[in-house]
């Protein structure tokens, strides 16, 4: 009987050993190679995994910029001493990093919008616009306010407050989540350094938009006409401002009679 045993063990430490070597072998055999570059480049991003690059995380993207298919400064949270830094790795240039930040484009808080009815589902915005009238505001192009965009932000920069969300500039990297998140397109990215934006997203005709909305847009064009630079102009009754022709001079806030053009930098 012992001496059964002991052939039983000796028979598995080979079988041991030899599907050992042979998973060696195979290891070598199938081995994937990695680009060395990948790596290192990986160790360079923040590890956020946001998605705000486009891609799915930082192992995506440092995949993609290796192969030339996404930009060294690809990665919106990382900014410009990432993109520095990966640029090194790689040897090459690593462009312009121009810092974002999200703007929401409504100004109509619970006290300067009117409402349909009172809202009394879950507190969800893409929930809210399945109802009918797409939520309780009046205005169907305005921020819900919600809390869909402060729940899909990772880094805290979104709050609701007076009914609107509002964004802590110094907290937000531009991942997009928010921009992506809101179901009525409110949100969009414009630079850091931005001197003038409109906080306003109706594309309502002037009377509409005063039905439901004390500060909305009336697309009435007096800011064009007070731009000297032709940093402003209004397409589908709301004005909008170039950000790379804007030089700050305020003409355009001024004259606004609804008081949406409002000062950005920060």
């Amino acid at each position: 009987m012992t001496k059964v045993i002991v052939i039983s063990i000796i028979l598995l430490a080979v079988l041991g050993i030899l599907i050992g070597l042979l998973l060696g072998v195979a290891a070598k055999a199938f081995a994937v190679e990695t680009d060395e570059r990948v790596v290192q480049v990986r160790e360079c991003l923040p590890g956020n995994n946001c998605g705000g690059c486009g891609f799915p995380g930082c192992d995506g993207l440092a995949e993609a910029i290796v192969a030339g298919d996404a930009p060294v400064n690809g990665c919106p949270v990382g900014g410009a001493p990432v993109a520095g830094k990966i640029g090194a790795i790689l040897g090459v240039e690593a462009g312009d990093s121009v810092r974002q930040v999200a703007f929401v484009k409504c100004a109509g808080t619970c006290e300067q919008a009117s409402t349909k009815y009172n809202y009394v589902g879950e507190m969800d915005c893409r929930r809210a616009v399945m109802v009918p009238g797409r939520g309780d505001k009046a205005c169907s192009h305005g921020c819900l306010g919600l809390g869909s965009c402060v729940a899909a932000c990772q880094f805290g920069a979104l709050s609701i407050v007076d009914g609107i969300a509002k964004v802590d500039k110094e907290k937000c990297v531009a991942c997009g989540k928010c921009v992506e998140t809101c179901p009525n397109n409110v949100i969009s990215l414009i630079p850091y350094e931005a001197s003038y934006a409109v906080q306003c997203n109706s594309k309502d005709k002037g009377k509409d938009v005063m039905s439901v909305c004390k500060v909305g847009c009336i697309g009435c064009s007096l800011c064009v006409k007070q731009c000297e630079f032709g940093a402003v102009t209004v397409e589908n009754n709301i004005a909008f401002i170039d950000g790379t022709k804007c030089t700050g001079c305020g003409k355009c806030a001024e004259k606004c009679p609804k008081k949406i053009i409002h000062p950005q930098a920060g």
